[in-house]
């Protein structure tokens, strides 16, 4: 693992054919923006148009993490697909207010708000479904 996705991950939550949940964290800055956007460009060339970022776990994000956003807003809009952002923190508020950026994503307080703006037929089911582990006593090979 290289020295920048250990400040970042990117991992996939719930996927569709056409949409994608992706839990975000750590740091979106200089240092991370290549594996964010490489990442992120795989995910939408493997056909999710529709993206919903859970912003959660996101400590950091500067101005060049906010271009790697505003990079991906554009390829899904042009793709007839859009991002969408959820859970965003208090200082991803502030970076988005003060850069007057704000108007510019479709921001959400809960990734279930943010795939309810989801056309239906390219919605995942949400919350993704947990394997349950067995009960004591379940014999897993009967």
């Amino acid at each position: 693992m290289s020295a920048e996705m250990r400040s970042l991950a990117v991992t996939t939550v719930v996927e569709a054919e056409e949409c994608a949940v992706l839990r975000v964290s750590g740091e979106l800055d200089l240092r991370t923006e290549q594996a964010f956007l490489t990442e992120a460009r795989s995910i939408v060339s493997a056909g999710h148009r529709f993206l919903v970022l859970d912003l959660t776990a996101l400590r950091f994000c500067d101005s060049r993490g906010l271009s790697c956003l505003l990079a991906l807003e554009w390829l899904c809009r042009r793709l007839e697909g859009r991002l969408f952002l959820a859970s965003l923190g208090v200082r991803m508020l502030r970076l988005l207010v003060g850069t007057q950026s704000l108007g510019v994503f479709s921001c959400f307080p809960t990734v279930g708000h943010a795939l309810a703006a989801v056309p239906d037929g390219a919605r995942p089911s949400w919350p993704p479904e947990v394997d349950e582990p067995p009960l004591p006593g379940d014999d897993p090979f009967v």
